[in-house]
């Protein structure tokens, strides 16, 4: 039987909504934010308006996760090479003594936890409304803008589509999710008015989907369909030139699609609370590993040094890189990802119907009606000492089979990740890691690994189950 929707509401937003001692300190500390950040500001002799922004200052922060941002608006007169070395500098005196982190968007940031809450440091410039110089420009309007129009019931509904979304794992716009910010969550409810309408059009998406809350685009469609080029296209109410959802990945979009769908037929608080993945113990993976009738393939290496958005746009540009050399070898990847603790560890995970090929391979050349192709095909096969059978004629067209000379996958790998990949389209930086060390391991071969790792297992577990927690079974 169906939960009742509005008992689940109730019950989840009695969880999720910050109380109001939790709300008066988390106040309380941006206040204190504000001015550190503002002494800092005045110490290094830089006249700046800081300010928090974000979530907080717009009531739509869920008690879990209390982001604080403050932003210091800086003056045009600041080179913009030096915006984000200056700004640092300011955020890691007035977070002096706490645990702080560098962070990478269009330019460096800080990431502090202060009284054990997470605190970002953001600088950008104090510009009018679309004369920006840096894309944090935007965030204060972004604030004005939702602050404006949002009540106390909108509020309730962006805090139910933000646990929503991050129950099924595509919450946040960093690369390592490419999901959907708080910003493009309050836009959602601020045009679909609750969240049950906004899961309802989701629901019913399955092509591109356009949102233009202020009609900058009205009667001019076809000049929106050549500007963006996304499945989801959500126009920025203060700057029409920009799409709030160009970071939602494809996949991550039908993610919400697909969820959306599972939660309007058969509701549950489940999807709001996920259970929290069991790994399997590493004699259990090592076993399902060997007997799954596939084979996977584990390219494992170490740190790379870099702040976290930079490294998973490498990680992610070299996944696709991986996936498209393994094919092109003649080799049929079933599945791939990526996952790294961030710190020691990084393990490419391919998924392969086999990891040996015949030593033979096919290769189709011209129709006999193309007299110069074929003329062509034939003077670089007729006498090629790799063709192991042919040229003949198939079908109307010209065939030979050609000896393979790299057919087991590991050793393909090796031979072109040798010198790093780049000439594969190995990002630079993984180019770089890979000149020092890497290692393949097949299927079981990683049980050391394993052993030592309840994350990578917790990885491992749910990649071979493949699943989402949410599909009703």
């Amino acid at each position: 039987m169906q939960e009742d929707l509005s008992q689940i509401y109730k019950e989840i937003l009695r969880r999720i909504s910050p109380s109001e001692e939790e709300k008066a300190k988390i106040e309380s500390l941006a206040k204190e934010l504000e001015r550190r950040v503002s002494l800092a500001c005045e110490e290094q002799g830089i006249k700046a308006s800081v300010r928090v922004e974000g979530s907080v200052a717009k009531g739509t922060w869920l008690r879990e996760d209390p982001d604080v941002d403050v932003f210091m608006r800086l003056p045009l007169s600041i080179p913009r090479k030096a915006l984000g070395d200056i700004s640092l500098k300011i955020a890691r005196k007035a977070t002096e003594g706490s645990k702080q982190i560098e962070r990478f968007a269009e330019h460096p940031y800080l990431e502090a936890f202060v009284d054990g809450t997470r605190v970002n440091i953001v600088p950008c410039y104090d510009v009018k409304r679309g004369e920006w110089l840096s894309a944090t420009d935007r965030t204060p309007f972004h604030t004005d803008y939702v602050k404006e129009r949002i009540d106390v019931t909108l509020r309730n509904e962006v805090l139910l589509l933000k646990k929503f979304l991050k129950g099924i794992k595509v919450y946040g716009a960093e690369i390592k999710t490419g999901g959907f910010s708080g910003y493009l969550c309050e836009l959602l409810i601020l045009h679909y008015r609750s969240f049950g309408e906004a899961l309802q059009a989701f629901n019913e998406c399955t092509r591109r989907k356009v949102i233009d809350i202020e009609n900058y685009y009205a009667g001019r469609q076809r000049e929106l369909q050549l500007l963006f080029a996304e499945p989801l296209i959500i126009i920025d109410p203060i700057d029409k030139g920009r799409n709030v959802a160009s970071a939602v990945q494809p996949q991550k979009l039908c993610t919400f699609v697909g969820a959306a769908r599972a939660f309007l037929k058969a509701p549950s608080v489940r999807f709001f609370d996920p259970p929290k993945t069991k790994a399997l113990s590493s004699k259990k993976l090592s076993f399902e590993l060997d007997n799954r009738g596939s084979s996977i393939i584990f390219l494992t290496f170490g740190a790379v040094e870099a702040v976290p958005d930079v490294m998973w746009g490498q990680l992610y540009k070299t996944q696709r890189a991986l996936r498209k050399l393994l094919e092109l070898g003649g080799f049929n990847v079933l599945r791939d990802s990526v996952w790294s603790d961030e710190k020691a560890l990084t393990v490419f995970a391919l998924e392969l119907d086999q990891t040996v090929l015949p030593k033979v391979r096919k290769h189709l050349g011209p129709p006999l009606e193309k007299e110069k192709e074929s003329g062509d095909f034939l003077a670089k096969y007729a006498q090629n000492i790799d063709v192991v059978s042919g040229p003949y004629l198939e079908d109307g067209r010209w065939v030979v089979e050609l000896d393979r000379k790299l057919i087991d996958a590991v050793g393909f790998l090796q031979v072109k990740l040798k010198e790093g990949g780049r000439d594969v389209g190995v990002a630079e930086m993984i180019s770089n890691a890979f000149k020092t060390e890497f290692e393949i391991l097949v299927n079981s071969k990683v049980a050391p690994i394993l052993k030592n790792n309840r994350e990578f297992s917790g990885f491992l577990t749910d990649f071979l189950l493949g699943k989402p927690f949410w599909l009703l079974p």
